[in-house]
């Protein structure tokens, strides 16, 4: 797959950047990325990915656009309230990047199809705001072997780490997943959602950037994988902090006696909001 005339001279900032050249170029233009959620953190995660020229761009999502949402979901706009926020996304991109190909499932993502829909893609970013979600996300990435680049917000900090549980790290034991950090969901109402307690939206900005960079060093093979470290963001001191994530023997996913071998748990679960994208 080369690259016309047209996006050589779109992207030339990283053809002559020593690190990604023509062929990393030509490794993003053939890259199939899917993105969960178009709303806070999917905003900047599209927007990035799709200027940084990868090829093709999914979106999952099944919500409208609503007036509130334009405080931190900076790819829509105020023309596109009650407007699909797939559809509302994918028309922003192709004002941006004409080279992206948009991929758009304007559903919930269930039990049901996830494998699906993940199997499609090289690379997830999980920019969900429920608890559900998350564990759905993280079992089906797991099962269908494809790495997860996952980002949280609360309404001054933020969390990202990317999970490649499918793999093992140099001492043999299994990378990390969501449920090696969080186990078992807290019990409904015991989070409130950013309904409630609120969120400052330029806090969805930084880690929806930094999301969609570890995707692209993630497809571009680039520098230090966040897999098995998780980096944690407080915006009033302006301080980022990274711990080492283990991997849990008794994890039921991916633990010594493995429980969960598909998605049937999925099928019956609701999700529940938090305070998210």
């Amino acid at each position: 797959m080369t690259l016309t005339r047209e996006e050589i001279d779109r992207y030339k900032r990283h053809l002559v950047l020593h690190d990604v050249g023509g062929q990393g170029q030509q490794k993003l233009k053939e890259a199939k990325v899917l993105v969960v959620g178009a709303g806070g953190l999917g905003s900047p995660v599209l927007m990035y990915l799709a200027a940084a020229g990868v090829g093709t761009l999914g979106i999952i999502d099944d919500d409208i656009v609503s007036l509130d949402n334009l405080q931190r979901q900076i790819i829509h706009d105020t023309a596109h309230v009650g407007a699909l926020k797939t559809q509302s996304a994918a028309e922003a991109i192709a004002r941006l990047n004409p080279h992206v190909e948009m991929k758009l499932h304007s559903e919930r993502l269930t039990g049901e199809n996830a494998l699906e829909v993940i199997s499609q893609y090289d690379i997830v970013a999980d920019g969900s705001d429920n608890f559900a979600t998350r564990y759905l996300v993280n079992d089906a990435c797991y099962l269908a072997r494809r790495p997860l680049v996952f980002a949280a917000l609360g309404p001054f900090d933020g969390y990202l780490t990317t999970f490649r549980a499918h793999e093992r790290g140099e001492d043999g034991k299994p990378y990390p997943n969501y449920r090696c950090i969080f186990p078992e969901a807290p019990p409904p109402g015991t989070v409130a959602n950013c309904s409630e307690v609120g969120i400052l939206g330029a806090v969805a900005g930084v880690m929806g950037t930094l999301q969609a960079l570890e995707v692209l060093k993630e497809l571009l093979g680039l520098g230090e994988s966040l897999a098995g470290r998780l980096m944690i963001y407080d915006a009033r001191a302006c301080r980022f902090e990274t711990v080492n994530v283990a991997w849990d023997p008794n994890n039921p996913l991916t633990g010594k006696n493995p429980v969960i071998t598909d998605l049937s748990i999925h099928m019956t679960q609701q999700t529940a909001e938090t305070c998210g994208a």
